[in-house]
């Protein structure tokens, strides 16, 4: 069983996701910002799998501990599947959160609610030091909404609409999110994978 486990992400609202979602595992987790000198890992892959595995083997390797790292896609079907994985970069490199969802917006003008569906995919990658990979998947099915609400969340949260709850995901709290979200389902698959890997604990008197 794992005991320790290193987020490999610098954003900060994914990391308090990440630690709501994780933390009845009973294991220590910690953020890159334990690890200063941590490589910013280009995610240049083409798919989110690609992405969260680099970023997980990168940080593993670099840390000597067990890692986990999680890409998330946007898929719109009115706009061909974009902005798919790059959905965190859509509006340009240094793109905001705002930048994103009103570029997403503009796009979808005049196009009626019935074809607006869309949907988050997340990949979570689980990586030790030596190289092992396990892989899990999360998909939550929704429409994009005509306007941006709510003020919980990140990302496309006030533009992604739930229909079966009647608010996009920035309208619920973090635990109603954290319930029913692509990352909550990709971490819940994780878990699983977590308590089946092993890796040495190496702390004194363990």
């Amino acid at each position: 069983m794992i005991r320790e486990l290193v987020l490999a992400t610098r954003n900060r609202h994914k990391v308090i996701e990440l630690v709501a979602l994780l933390r009845d595992l009973g294991i220590t987790i910690r953020s890159l910002d334990e690890f200063p000198d941590a490589p910013d890992v280009v995610e240049d892959g083409a798919t989110c799998e690609a992405n969260a595995i680099k970023k997980a083997r990168a940080i593993a390797e670099f840390t000597g501990l067990p890692a986990v790292a999680d890409d998330t896609g946007l898929e719109v079907d009115a706009l061909g599947g974009r902005p798919g994985v790059y959905a965190a970069r859509y509006a340009g490199e240094d793109a905001t959160y705002d930048d994103n969802c009103l570029k997403l917006l503009r796009e979808l003008t005049g196009v009626p609610r019935e074809r607006r569906t869309a949907r988050f995919l997340t990949v979570a990658a689980l990586a030790l030091p030596s190289g092992e990979v396990r892989v899990a998947q999360g998909i939550l099915d929704g429409t994009i909404a005509e306007e941006a609400s709510g003020t919980v969340g990140f990302g496309y949260d006030p533009v992604f609409f739930v229909p079966a709850l009647g608010k996009t995901l920035a309208q619920l709290s973090a635990d109603q999110k954290n319930k029913i979200s692509h990352r909550a389902k990709a971490f819940t698959q994780a878990k699983d994978l977590l308590q089946e890997m092993e890796f040495p604990d190496t702390r004194v008197g363990a």
